[in-house]
């Protein structure tokens, strides 16, 4: 959930910049590249990313250091790295290969970095982990319902 929402929220934040405005083209264009934008980034996350950032966690904290400081890097370095990758391939697919990418890229990734990092931090990862104490406490609830209802 909330990597889905991360890509869509990059994004349509790139579109925008791109553009400079929102409209019924703009909306289009999201439609029409968002699945490849999707596909690519549900491969390269697992495949590159999440195994950078785990090495990257591991090198950073020891294993006395608490879990939101584990969480609050592994959010930086998951971030830096789809933020990086996703803006050099939502260039290529919006606009094609050419030159231009590349000094388009070092002028525009570290405000979509930050954005992303913001959103990420404090709204997308906090809503994540609610979510998913509910779904833990429901599943608990459960197991001890039907261990009262055994015995």
């Amino acid at each position: 959930m909330k990597l889905k929402s991360l890509r869509f929220s990059t994004h349509v934040l790139n579109v925008i910049l791109a553009f400079g405005e929102f409209n019924k083209v703009d909306a289009l264009t999201i439609l029409k590249t968002l699945p490849i934008m999707w596909i690519t980034a549900m491969i390269l996350e697992p495949v590159l990313v999440d195994r950078i950032a785990e090495k990257l966690v591991a090198k950073f904290t020891e294993s006395t250091d608490s879990f939101n400081a584990k969480i609050l890097f592994r959010i930086l370095f998951t971030v830096i790295g789809m933020s990086a990758r996703m803006m050099l391939i939502g260039g290529i697919v919006g606009n094609g290969f050419h030159s231009e990418i590349f000094s388009n890229f070092l002028t525009n990734w570290p405000r979509n970095l930050l954005v992303v990092l913001i959103a990420e931090s404090l709204v997308i990862q906090p809503i994540a982990r609610f979510a998913m104490v509910k779904i833990h406490a429901s599943q608990d609830k459960v197991i001890k319902t039907a261990d009262v209802n055994a015995q």
